[in-house]
């Protein structure tokens, strides 16, 4: 009995929380203005800013509870909420990107297009809390954090400032974002419905929705463990380059001794599409006969002994002129002068022998 009061205080909840009204009009106006100014300033603050505001999570974790009663009204209601969200987001940021008309847009843009498997863990994780947070109100103090985690609008203002640049690629990926990010939600909600209330485990099963809920999120798994494989293997060569770009300064400085006095290593970059990658490294010489081919092949030898692929090392060389003034800043410092002997001391010191060439000449014979 306790348990229906329980659900019949949830379904009541839910139903307010997916309806279209004007506090969700307001708040989603005003989260669509701050998080694309937001973007637009490169400002990680305002955009933290509109994820408080924005009042997207409610009909999601609804439109949860309404798919897995296999109530399609209620669900239709959240789902069409949101969809007017969605709507006003996009048609408000692509106006402002074209007024703003900025060519290169920043970091907090760029950022939300490339998603991959850890955003939608984030998701999952963040639809399941706000879930929670439902069914247990001491807990509401945790539906902030999770606006912050989960970040609905700012995928969906990058749409629209991306799609009114006709910047189609990078679109498609904050697009892939967003959609991540609402069917993260809506299984985790599910989820944690399903394993706080007994009444409902059963209904999973039959919940057809619910079923091609859970298909479109495991689906979503091929695209984004693809981009999670690649963030992985950009982390891999960054690694690799700090390695190369290391153990290149430390032959040049230790094992090419003369090389290594007369240069400086001023960049290194590896070319991964070359088999095997080419290692090309910028240095400064002062002498323009350095390198010489000896001694970058000894340098490409200690490097692939160093490493666990073999790499080609091409050296692009600067020389420069190395001037200075013609004499020292500091002139050298003048010896002190011998003190004058007194008349006494000049008396009682011996007269200095005289050498074989001072020698007085011999007396003559018989003198």
């Amino acid at each position: 009995m306790a348990e229906s009061t329980s659900l019949a205080s949830l379904e009541a909840g839910f139903e307010q929380e997916a309806r279209l009204d004007e506090s969700f009009v307001v708040l989603t106006v005003a989260a669509s203005l701050i998080a694309t100014l937001g973007l637009l300033a490169d400002s990680a603050a305002v955009v933290i800013g509109a994820m408080l505001i924005a009042p997207w999570i409610l009909p999601l974790r609804s439109a949860s509870f309404a798919i897995l009663e296999g109530r399609f009204a209620l669900a239709g209601r959240a789902l069409l909420t949101l969809a007017v969200g969605v709507a006003i987001t996009i048609a408000m940021s692509a106006a402002l990107g074209l007024v703003a008309r900025i060519p290169v847009l920043g970091d907090e843009v760029l950022r939300r297009t490339t998603p991959n498997l850890l955003d939608l863990g984030i998701a999952l994780v963040a639809g399941s809390i706000a879930t929670y947070g439902r069914l247990r109100p001491e807990a509401v103090s945790s539906l902030a954090g999770t606006a912050i985690a989960v970040a609905l609008v700012p995928p969906v203002c990058v749409l629209g400032l991306l799609l009114a640049l006709q910047e189609w690629d990078p679109a498609k990926g904050a697009a892939l974002l967003f959609a991540a990010n609402l069917l993260g939600i809506l299984s985790g909600g599910l989820l944690t419905l399903v394993a706080t209330q007994a009444s409902l485990r059963q209904k999973l099963l039959r919940s057809q929705m619910g079923l091609v809920s859970l298909l479109l999120t495991g689906l979503l798994l091929i695209p984004l463990t693809t981009s999670f494989l690649s963030l992985v293997g950009q982390a891999q060569q960054r690694l690799a380059l700090q390695d190369i770009e290391s153990a290149i300064t430390e032959s040049l400085r230790q094992r090419t001794l003369t090389l290594g006095r007369d240069s400086e290593l001023t960049g290194v970059s590896i070319d991964w599409s070359q088999n095997p990658p080419l290692i090309k490294a910028a240095v400064r010489v002062s002498r323009p006969n350095l390198p010489t081919p000896r001694q970058v092949a000894a340098v490409q030898d200690y490097i692939n002994q160093t490493q666990k692929l073999r790499y080609r090392l091409l050296v692009q060389r600067v020389s420069i002129d190395v001037i200075g003034p013609e004499t020292a800043p500091n002139p050298d410092p003048v010896a002190p002068e011998e003190p004058a002997t007194s008349p006494a001391e000049s008396q009682d010191t011996p007269a200095p022998k005289p050498s074989n060439s001072e020698a007085p000449a011999a007396a003559p014979a018989g003198s």
